[in-house]
């Protein structure tokens, strides 16, 4: 019995182990993360700020306003 639990441990240990070692992201994909999502709130930002969304945007914010319960 003793020895099925020690061998037990042993491979969780080394699963562990294993996966500690593959685990988060190594720094070339954090400079890749990082541009993506600077590039995405770049497209965000100049849909937001284009003159068509940014009436539709105010029109939104002004009928909520002006709403009347």
């Amino acid at each position: 019995m003793y020895k099925a639990v020690r061998a037990r441990l042993r491979a969780l240990v080394c699963r562990a182990r294993a996966a500690r070692r593959d685990a988060g992201m190594v720094t070339s994909e954090y400079a890749m993360g990082i541009v993506a999502a600077v590039a995405f709130a770049v497209v965000l930002y100049k849909v937001v700020t284009s003159g068509e969304v940014g009436a539709e945007l105010q029109g939104i914010v002004k009928r909520a306003l002006d709403a009347q319960m």
